[in-house]
């Protein structure tokens, strides 16, 4: 099967698994989506993630173990909304004046810049811009 969008792919897998309410996603691994699942633990939006070998060989899966707050029955999920904001289709590049805040400092926006994948606040904090990624809250 391939995929046009991976980080969309990616996102979309979150998103089915936290209204599922599952505990792990699994889903194919590469070094941006590597990236991604660094930076969603580092902010505390998963417990934390881990790369292992696939059933096909010389294939690699990415696990994400994904972070709920309450108790059982009023357990709810730590991430509550993901939006890709670049698509294949439509990219969106940003300087670092135009860095996006997501709900006034709540969530996240995630970029890929020429230093690196990193938070839009890391970036303003290292003068570069680059590919707004996905928003995270």
């Amino acid at each position: 099967m391939i995929i046009t969008d991976p980080i969309g792919d990616m996102l979309t897998r979150i998103r089915n698994a936290i209204m599922a309410g599952h505990s792990v996603v699994a889903l194919p691994s590469s070094k941006i989506k590597e990236s991604i699942a660094r930076i969603l633990q580092e902010e505390g939006y998963i417990s934390g993630y881990e790369v292992v070998d696939g059933k096909v060989a010389g294939s690699k899966v990415l696990r994400l173990h994904l972070k709920y707050v309450g108790e059982r029955r009023e357990r709810r999920p730590v991430i509550t909304g993901l939006e890709r904001v670049s698509r294949p289709g439509r990219r969106v590049y940003t300087g670092k004046q135009e860095i996006p805040w997501v709900l006034s400092g709540i969530g996240i926006a995630i970029l890929s810049t020429p230093k690196g994948v990193m938070t839009g606040q890391r970036a303003r904090q290292l003068g570069v811009g680059g590919e707004v990624l996905c928003k995270v809250w």
